[in-house]
């Protein structure tokens, strides 16, 4: 790849920070779904939230792949991005992420090439190597019990994957004739014309796996500091020291997605987080369901091993009035030295969602409306 080339695949990655935000700021968007409420609810509150991330200069949107839970409905990344790219115009879209092992690459491929072609320089293709749900639902997706080869092929599924999306399997390949389309050969077609576009490939990780294998590869990283808190400062070191330049990047570059809930007052916000920790207190013990609403929670007689689990998870929950919260990114930006900050607001309203990031939003003076 050609120097300038290089640069511009450099700066579909890299973001501007906005504002007084120390680092870029992101959304990462679960399409949660509160008790009381429907998907379609969820989906016109991520319409919504698209909108305003895009209007207040927020730098990317990305959606989760998630199966078999109640309160999660983003089970359909490809789809839902397609939705949202229909009621956006300029901020960048993606998958935070697809879950590779799930999927034929060549399914991705096609998917995220329709994404593009739709959104022309704007897509953003997120891989991860866990399930996304549990062993039974995983099996399912797969059709096979094998569940371990999945996350063990990972690097070979990955490489497939890359073959396609760029159309260069070498001679001899039984892939070789086995075109992704939309994609490259139709450049090459008569009379063909392709966007200059690929969809960037990022590495998802809440371990110390995917760090090193997207440093080794010279590709952007994201990290779950939601739910791995305690691995994300090494995890980027990793990343950070096994990175090669490569065509794609020629500096390491590293976001963090993380939780983050802001109200007009810190007793709302605590009511918020302590509902969306009830929901997690389900999940992990079996019993997945709807996001809870705040009312149910201060009614839930929590179990001591369930209130330590909530105190332990709420500690990584970057909670309160909005100064709070500005002053908890900046220490995260800092103490991580992440070069972006990918925040995830779960709570029972999408309007209370919609308001944490507006809040968010003012706090950092990002550009209102009327000023973009």
């Amino acid at each position: 790849m050609a120097a300038d080339e290089t640069h511009g695949a450099a700066d579909e990655i890299r973001g501007t920070a906005q504002g007084d935000a120390p680092v870029p700021l992101s959304v990462l968007d679960l399409v949660t779904v509160g008790a009381g409420r429907t998907a379609s609810d969820a989906l016109r509150t991520s319409v919504d939230l698209a909108r305003l991330a895009e209007h207040r200069g927020f730098h990317r949107y990305w959606v989760a792949e998630h199966h078999s839970m109640p309160g999660v409905a983003s089970s359909s990344p490809a789809v839902i991005l397609a939705h949202l790219a229909a009621h956006t115009d300029r901020i960048r879209l993606g998958s935070g992420g697809v879950m590779l092992p799930n999927h034929a690459p060549l399914v991705i491929a096609e998917q995220f090439g329709t994404l593009e072609a739709m959104a022309p320089g704007r897509i953003d293709l997120g891989l991860g190597r866990a399930p996304g749900t549990d062993g039974a639902t995983a099996a399912a997706l797969r059709r096979t019990e094998r569940l371990g080869e999945g996350a063990d092929d990972f690097p070979q599924q990955l490489a497939e994957l890359t073959r396609f999306l760029d159309d260069d399997f070498p001679d001899g390949h039984p892939y070789r004739r086995i075109h992704a389309v939309p994609g490259p050969v139709q450049a090459t077609s008569p009379g063909g014309v392709q966007s200059p576009h690929r969809p960037p490939l990022w590495l998802l990780g809440s371990s110390g796996f995917s760090a090193r294998l997207a440093g080794t590869l010279g590709l952007p990283f994201a990290f779950a500091h939601h739910f791995s808190a305690q691995n994300t400062v090494p995890a980027l070191d990793l990343y950070r020291e096994s990175f090669r330049p490569s065509a794609v990047l020629d500096e390491p570059y590293a976001l963090i997605g993380l939780s983050a809930l802001a109200a007009d007052e810190e007793k709302e916000a605590r009511r918020q987080v302590l509902a969306a920790a009830l929901s997690m207190v389900r999940l992990r013990t079996g019993r997945p369901g709807l996001v809870p609403s705040p009312e149910e929670a201060e009614a839930y007689e929590f179990s001591p091993m369930e209130r330590d689990f909530v105190d332990s998870w709420n500690a990584n929950v970057v909670h309160g009035t909005p100064d709070e919260v500005r002053s908890g990114l900046d220490d995260l930006a800092k103490r991580t030295g992440a070069d972006e900050l990918m925040i995830t607001a779960n709570a029972h309203g999408g309007d209370v969602r919609l308001r944490s990031y507006e809040l968010i939003a003012d706090a950092y003076g990002l550009p209102t409306p009327a000023s973009a």
